[in-house]
């Protein structure tokens, strides 16, 4: 699980915590559950939000980091929906799904409120 201390504007640590956890998931799937096709597509979600937030902090504006932060949103997202699929074809069980789950939604709750504190600046 995802240190829930770290400051909530660490979005970097966070994001990279995350896409850490989805290769590790990854490889999991590919090499003892023999599952290639939607494990790629959470690999390609949960992994895109990281490298957007790290696109943003060289954001050439304000609408620019905005743009980046909104696209980790939606991969936050899907990133979700796939870990939903997994779990309910049970490929991952229930205490994986909910541990992984549960930093997808701390994510996007951070996410959401930098998406939102941007749009009102």
């Amino acid at each position: 699980m995802l240190e829930r201390k770290i400051v909530e504007n660490d979005i970097y640590v966070l994001s990279k915590a995350f896409a850490l956890r989805i290769v590790k998931l990854y490889k999991f799937l590919t090499e003892q559950k023999h599952e290639f096709i939607i494990s790629k597509q959470l690999l390609r979600s949960g992994t895109s939000i990281g490298a957007n937030v790290h696109e943003a902090k060289n954001a050439q504006s304000r609408p620019d980091f905005s743009s980046k932060m909104n696209i980790s949103l939606k991969e936050a997202s899907e990133s979700s929906y796939w870990l939903d699929l997994l779990y309910d074809a049970e490929y991952i069980n229930k205490e994986a799904y909910d541990s992984i789950s549960d930093d997808c939604e701390h994510l996007q709750a951070v996410l959401i409120k930098i998406v939102k504190s941007t749009k009102h600046q």
